[in-house]
């Protein structure tokens, strides 16, 4: 009986979190959609939603409220490429990133999501990179906060001290313990330096941090942690229609080996009218950048943001 117990409750855990996923239609098909490539590529995106927070949340975490977004925006955006063998690619795709999308013309990567939600932002990442893209994710500011209290908080070394009131962060420099708000603060600064391009690898810091304590041995023995973080991510993750826990999982597992994180080769900045400043792609080692993506080959080092 005990046995049994044993075998049947992991079984039902599965499904009841399979089940209380939020699907979205996020990969449907268009005319001219890019075919399969090879390996599987997931498209992440952090949105800066409040949908589901209370005034108390909003405040506690320094997000302002859904007036002060002026509609829902995405300002994370990972593409990550899982391939038949070697190491999961995290690409990091600047959010002002100057592109074509389709039905709206040239402007900033996040105003796809803006203008068409994720079934937009999903077409346009095929668009411009050649990818097929395989599954989509996507967490709002909540969620972030939610899933690293989950598991206790997580340990990050910062190399330069950070001070934002819009973020509500004032972090030293060095090695600490962040707790969720900390953590979704760091995630959202761009109060550094190289702003955007720094905030992108504080995303991947943060994604390589929260991965090593999820699946840590400490977290993963432990059903007090190991359930809430399992509920909460569930409860504050959205995904495409076809996509299942085991999915999930099966991404966790790429992202906790081994792992490239870069970002796509930056050609510089430009002033557009009726856009702003915005981030360019060199054209020619982008265009090798995502061709080696989708033939599953290493990524050159000279293509590699360091």
């Amino acid at each position: 009986m005990l046995l049994l117990v044993l075998i049947l409750t992991p079984i039902a855990a599965g499904i009841y979190l399979d089940s209380s996923l939020h699907r979205i239609d996020a990969l449907s098909s268009y005319s001219g959609r890019v075919r399969q490539t090879a390996g599987t590529n997931w498209l992440l995106t952090g949105s800066d939603s409040r949908e589901g927070m209370t005034q108390a949340q909003e405040k506690e975490l320094s997000t302002g409220d859904a007036s002060d977004a002026g509609g829902e925006r995405s300002d994370t955006i990972m593409l990550v490429h899982i391939p038949a063998s070697g190491s999961t690619t995290i690409v990091s795709l600047p959010r002002d990133s100057y592109v074509p999308i389709p039905g709206h013309g040239r402007d900033k990567l996040n105003a796809a999501f803006a203008e068409g939600g994720p079934k937009l932002l999903v077409q346009t990442v095929e668009t411009a990179t050649g990818l097929h893209i395989d599954h989509y994710a996507k967490i709002g500011f909540g969620g972030f906060a939610n899933m690293v209290d989950a598991v206790g908080g997580i340990d990050m070394c910062l190399p330069d001290a950070i001070d934002d009131p819009k973020a509500g962060l004032n972090l030293p420099a060095g090695c600490q313990h962040l707790n969720g708000a900390q953590a979704l603060g760091f995630v959202r600064t761009r109060a550094t330096p190289r702003a955007d391009l720094d905030r992108m690898n504080n995303q991947r810091m943060f994604l390589a941090a929260l991965l090593k304590k999820a699946t840590s041995t400490s977290t993963i023995v432990n059903p007090f942690k190991l359930w809430p973080l399992a509920t909460g991510i569930t409860d504050t993750l959205q995904v495409d229609n076809g996509d299942h826990i085991w999915h999930l999982g099966s991404l966790a597992w790429a992202l906790h080996a081994d792992t490239v994180a870069t970002t796509v080769p930056i050609g510089g900045f430009e002033n557009v009218d009726g856009s702003g400043n915005v981030l360019l792609w060199d054209k020619s080692q982008a265009s090798q950048f995502f061709a080696d993506l989708a033939a599953d080959k290493p990524i050159p080092d000279n293509l590699l943001t360091k």
